[in-house]
């Protein structure tokens, strides 16, 4: 993908970047989506996890950590989730603790675990979140450049997942480990709203991705169905099983569409909180529906990993899951729709 130049496809090329638009760029996740999702979730989080130096770095921090992300020499990870915060990520208990005077230290030494972090242990660098001021909740937390092998920086558990196998997520343990203050990111309270930006950007092209499974799943049935004979003559031409068809692509546009107007609310520099959750939240729904319908149209063909059919029904559940779960998506939804 580096080869490519898709490790920076949608960044500007003022870093090294393709400058592609966020449309774009949905169209690029779209069709890895369709070929495998796991592959599509690598490579957003790797954008993920770049986007936040792009637009709150410095330039000394652009030049030292964007290249090797953007050629695909160093792959990226965004460390926010943890034991007891995962979808309330004001709640993070990770702690920076700095280390010399506090209105000009060296550095801060980071203190905690983080769970569920995609790309790690193989990621290169991390995006990470911890509090300088637990007092403070939200307005406490500072964002860090740190790299693999820094001292007291180490992997716990990898995950064995139930889908997306073929992109890895692991433990993240800090034991005080050490991180100059040239590698904090913005200021000191600045961690969570930096965070939640890069989250409203992320969910845009994960709901890309997920479009894509959706659509391999209702071009794969529609196929099937169209060469299995049965009762006399091709699945197809059943009523029933044509309506389920009808609106799985009636599904699969509806959430297009969605995803493809918070990618241009973006490129237009408008607000895209609620609409990257409207479009993550309906576009992994409709890509884990549509994942199951196939299943239901394969019939025990669909079921049997021969088929790989059941495998977009298990990488779709994982994505009504990450970035948010949708119920979290419905409460930002109902949120600005009643004030």
């Amino acid at each position: 993908m580096g080869e490519l130049g898709l490790t920076g496809a949608p960044l500007p090329e003022s870093v090294g970047g393709s400058g592609f638009s966020y449309l774009g760029w949905t169209l690029v996740m779209e069709e890895l989506g369709a070929a495998d999702l796991a592959t599509a979730v690598t490579l957003s989080v790797h954008i993920l996890s770049q986007y936040p130096v792009v637009t709150w770095g410095t330039g000394e921090q652009k030049a030292r950590w964007l290249g090797p992300m953007v050629a695909g020499d160093a792959l990226g990870a965004f460390a926010l989730t943890e034991p007891h915060a995962g979808s309330d990520a004001a709640a993070i208990r990770t702690r920076a603790e700095r280390v010399g005077p506090a209105d000009a230290p060296e550095g801060y030494r980071l203190t905690g675990t983080k769970i569920w972090i995609t790309n790690a242990p193989e990621a290169d660098r991390y995006l990470v979140f911890a509090s300088v001021d637990p007092a403070a909740e939200a307005k406490g937390i500072a964002a860090f450049l740190v790299e693999k092998g820094m001292a007291g920086f180490t992997f716990g558990a990898h995950e064995k997942k139930m889908g997306i196998r073929a992109c890895p997520a692991a433990e993240l343990v800090f034991d005080g480990c050490f991180v100059p203050v040239a590698n904090r990111l913005g200021d000191e309270g600045d961690g969570y709203k930096i965070a939640l930006s890069a989250l409203a950007e992320g969910r845009i092209s994960i709901a890309a991705a997920c479009v894509g499974l959706a659509r391999s799943a209702l071009e794969q049935a529609a196929a099937w169905i169209g060469q299995r004979k049965a009762f006399g003559g091709v699945l197809a031409e059943q009523q029933g099983l044509r309506f389920l068809v009808a609106e799985m692509a009636r599904d699969v546009e509806a959430a297009r569409a969605l995803t493809r107007q918070a990618a241009a609310m973006k490129d237009q520099g408008k607000p895209i909180g609620v609409a990257s959750s409207l479009a993550k939240w309906t576009a992994s729904d409709t890509a884990m529906k549509v994942a199951t319908d196939a299943v239901q149209l394969f019939g025990a063909s669909g079921y049997s990993r021969e088929t790989g059919i059941e495998r977009l029904m298990r990488d779709a559940k994982g994505a009504q899951i990450y970035e948010g779960t949708n119920q979290i998506h419905r409460l930002i939804v109902a949120a600005d729709v009643l004030g």
